[in-house]
């Protein structure tokens, strides 16, 4: 059910009012519209978030505590880019506390040698917490994050919910092997909880991307130490009171707000941590991983960028597929690292896709999220905000057409205007670099073969869409797109059972599903002579 409520906004985004007018001007290109957006949306008085903050320290060995050095940062409201709130601002010192005490919980405390049933109860408990606190953590990730209430309430926070169930029931299923040898020898093989994690989560899903972590490395019977997104950091610490009321033992999850090169390089190159988890940016994923590797050499798994293909074939419906696209691209403001942001369009029905996004795009609703009917928020704060305009103007400087948008709204807060170029060309940099921002690349291509080439020339390889009415041409897309997900006629399913993860630059690993479930665990051979047995 979770999965179908996020594709299930595109369906109900078809009936949304358009929040923009407009006057069509002939010439685009290079900035010259004049088309004009109404801005009265994004400026209009906002609404007061229904919600307290109550958590701004750092939660160590199951208490809330300052951070060492008595520093805080402040966190901000997107709308409006005003203070929120202040947030002790953890560094090397309170990762080391933190380990100290995950270390501790694992090697001495109750979780990893509680059982699995017992285990699976708690992350039960917690999941029906986080439920009742549906509406109250919906409004508090709106508001630190910008994006809209009504996906955040009624999409992300019940799979957030899910995936907890999800873990719950993986945590007494866990098992290992008895194997046959060649020889008069008793085989097991063991899987154990790899010890204390270390988890680094980005600011565009943070529930979301705390679940996908830390309800695996739990279910596994892990300790954890968390490090937040220094702009979102107000929901981990939410949840993490409400696992505790839930029964969770002090110090198998720690929670360090902080910045990533200080409490996040502490984190990754810490000799005591067992294992690193994080998502992000490539460029940073390297990072994390090179400090892993020069420290204790621990594991590493990596969920990274994207640049996904969004392929329209000659057969396709029209509207749907420009619908599709469009959610593809804009959902969660483009803030997504799977966004379908690079739409290939089949020559013979390039013109009519285009203005019809064109279309869609210049109805889409922008303003504040925390009113009904908005379909998108501001970018997440001030240096993700220039990043988007600064791919706009490029666009506009490589000769793509501006079919509309490309500049922001208000003057207030961090709203872009949802923006289309059509007559992309693969070596353009609104082609190739992750924008992360609410802006449509549309390419167009000759044949299958043409569009397989050019969707696989990149160093990503996250995912992939697909909108055909043809088995055969979706039956060869699929395999010959080198992506870690292909979806086919839809978009952004998500399920706690369905594998996440990327091809090439993308990443490293699998999460979500049974899949994540290795990311956590040991495996041990274990092997005793047998004398005289009666088999083999």
């Amino acid at each position: 059910m979770a999965a179908r409520r996020i594709s299930s906004l595109i369906s109900r985004s078809l009936s949304v009012s358009s929040a923009f007018s407009l006057s069509l001007g002939k010439n685009f290109n290079r900035g010259k519209s004049i088309h004009r957006f109404s801005t009265a949306a994004a400026v209009e008085e906002l609404i007061t978030p229904p919600v307290q903050i109550n958590y701004t320290q750092l939660l160590i060995n199951g208490q809330f505590v300052d951070a060492a050095s008595g520093k805080t940062f402040p966190t901000f409201d997107p709308r409006t880019g005003e203070v929120i709130a202040n947030v002790a601002e953890g560094d090397a010192e309170d990762i080391n506390r933190a380990v100290s005490a995950a270390r501790k919980a694992f090697d001495e405390g109750p979780w990893p040698r509680m059982s699995p049933y017992e285990r699976s109860r708690i992350l039960l408990r917690f999941a029906d917490l986080a439920e009742k606190h549906n509406d109250e953590l919906a409004a508090l990730e709106t508001w630190n994050n910008g994006k809209p209430y009504e996906q955040a309430a009624k999409a992300e926070l019940p799979l957030f919910v899910r995936l907890f169930r999800y873990y719950a029931g993986w945590a007494d299923k866990i098992h290992g092997l008895t194997v046959p040898a060649d020889g008069p020898h008793h085989v097991q093989i063991l899987h154990e909880p790899i010890g204390v994690t270390g988890q680094i989560i980005p600011w565009n899903f943070p529930l979301m991307m705390f679940a996908w972590k830390v309800g695996p490395a739990l279910a596994c019977g892990n300790t954890i130490v968390l490090k937040t997104a220094e702009q979102t950091p107000l929901t981990a610490l939410f949840v993490a009171k409400l696992f505790h009321e839930a029964g969770l033992p002090p110090g198998v999850l720690n929670i360090v707000s902080g910045y990533g090169p200080t409490a996040g390089a502490a984190l990754a190159s810490h000799m005591d941590v067992d294992k690193i988890a994080f998502t992000g940016s490539t460029d940073t994923g390297k990072i994390v991983q090179e400090l892993a590797s020069k420290s204790n050499l621990k594991p590493v798994t990596l969920e990274l960028g994207g640049k996904s293909p969004f392929i329209v074939c000659e057969d396709a419906d029209i509207d749907q597929a420009v619908e599709l696209a469009h959610f593809a691209l804009f959902f969660n403001q483009g803030q997504c690292c799977c966004a379908g942001s690079r739409t290939f369009v089949h020559e013979s029905v390039y013109d009519e896709f285009i203005e019809k996004s064109k279309a869609r795009a210049l109805r889409r609703t922008v303003g504040d999220p925390f009113k009904k009917g908005i379909e998108q928020g501001p970018q997440i704060d001030p240096e993700q905000f220039a990043k988007v305009l600064r791919y706009i103007r490029s666009g506009i400087e490589s000769n793509a057409t501006l079919e509309c948008g490309g500049g922001r709204i208000g003057s207030k807060g961090y709203f872009v205007q949802p923006t289309v170029f059509s007559n992309v060309q693969d070596d353009m940099l609104i082609a190739k670099d992750e924008i992360f921002g609410p802006v449509q690349s549309i390419l167009k291509y000759k044949d299958l073969d043409e569009v397989i080439r050019r969707a696989n020339s990149t160093r990503y390889g996250l995912a992939a869409g697909v909108f055909t009415k043809n088995i055969n041409t979706a039956n060869t897309l699929t395999r010959a797109l080198r992506v870690g997900t292909v979806w086919v006629n839809c978009f952004d399913v998500f399920d706690a059972a369905i594998p996440f993860g990327g091809y090439k630059m993308s990443g490293v690993g699998r999460e979500k599903g049974i899949y994540s479930l290795n990311n956590y665990l040991q495996v041990k051979a274990v092997i005793t002579p047998l004398t005289n047995p009666a088999w083999l």
